[in-house]
């Protein structure tokens, strides 16, 4: 096989791998929440990521290049509070359904840069797929205070989005690695405050720092390479199926069924998101 092929066939396989690793580690995560709850892994998710990722990144190794400090640091705020609206949300709702409202922010945001009539598909299909999860629409036992912060998620990952193009003359190493600094900041006194155990149990650490690893350290690193060899529509098709593979991993994992309804929720909005990344030609960035 040509090398072009087998680095294209290997950056499919680690956008999967990287899917595959968050969606094992968003399961993790809700199997402590018992023991320290949502706020107490979200300061292990971000505090571990934080220490991961600053030697890989070495942000204190540059100046900033043409990039104002108001920017890093929003794209760090944005970042973290991503990260704490949505294990809030996980600890109320099923792992899919919570992921398949959170991906809502990046297909606004390529939908608002495009210009295609063609995306109105898309925006009814992500619209109606939103309305089935809603208790207003069908009977439904799913808490709406979760609905709402995985609302909140999807809002922030947009800001994440917008603000990563303000911070892209960093290169993503840095520019992440400064982002998740900034979002330990905040995020993780809030966990700490906010926890309902104690950190200093080895089961505790053991989970935490494999919730970190899997669902920041490995992705981030494999998603580094996927998107070197993948176009961008491409690598969002793929990034689609997110909330599929997170449903499946929460059915094996925490035994969490979806009804019908939200089955078909979470198929169309996955299907709004392909077809935005095969028609708008816009970057995805993560």
């Amino acid at each position: 096989m040509p090398a072009p092929q087998t680095h294209h066939a290997f950056a499919v396989l680690s956008v999967f791998a990287a899917l595959s690793c968050s969606a094992l580690g968003a399961a993790y995560a809700k199997s402590l929440f018992p023991m320290i709850g949502p706020e107490g892994v979200t300061a292990f998710r971000v505090g571990v990521a934080a220490l991961l990722l600053a030697p890989i990144g070495r942000p204190w190794r540059r100046r900033l290049p043409d990039v104002s400090l108001t920017s890093v640091i929003g794209y760090g705020i944005a970042l973290g509070l991503m990260n704490i609206l949505i294990y809030q949300a996980f600890s109320r709702l099923p792992l899919g359904i919570a992921m398949g409202i959170e991906v809502l922010g990046p297909l606004m945001v390529a939908l608002i840069y495009s210009k295609s009539r063609l995306d109105l598909i898309w925006v009814a299909s992500a619209f109606v797929g939103l309305f089935l999860l809603l208790p207003i629409a069908v009977s439904s036992d799913l808490d709406p205070l979760g609905l709402l912060f995985a609302g909140g998620a999807a809002i922030c990952w947009a800001c994440y989005i917008l603000l990563g193009r303000m911070v892209a003359p960093l290169g993503p190493t840095q520019a992440v690695s400064l982002g998740m600094a900034v979002a330990a900041t905040f995020a993780v006194p809030f966990g700490i405050y906010g926890s309902i155990g104690t950190f200093l149990d080895g089961k505790v650490i053991a989970i935490g720092v494999s919730v970190a690893i899997l669902s920041s350290a490995i992705p981030y690193l494999l998603e580094m390479f996927a998107f070197r060899h993948l176009s961008s529509g491409v690598a969002g098709i793929f990034l689609s199926a997110a909330p599929g593979i997170v449903a499946v991993i929460g059915l094996l994992v925490l035994g969490e069924r979806l009804t019908s309804s939200q089955v078909l929720s979470l198929v169309l909005i996955m299907g709004a998101t392909a077809g935005c990344a095969i028609f708008s030609g816009r970057p995805h960035q993560i």
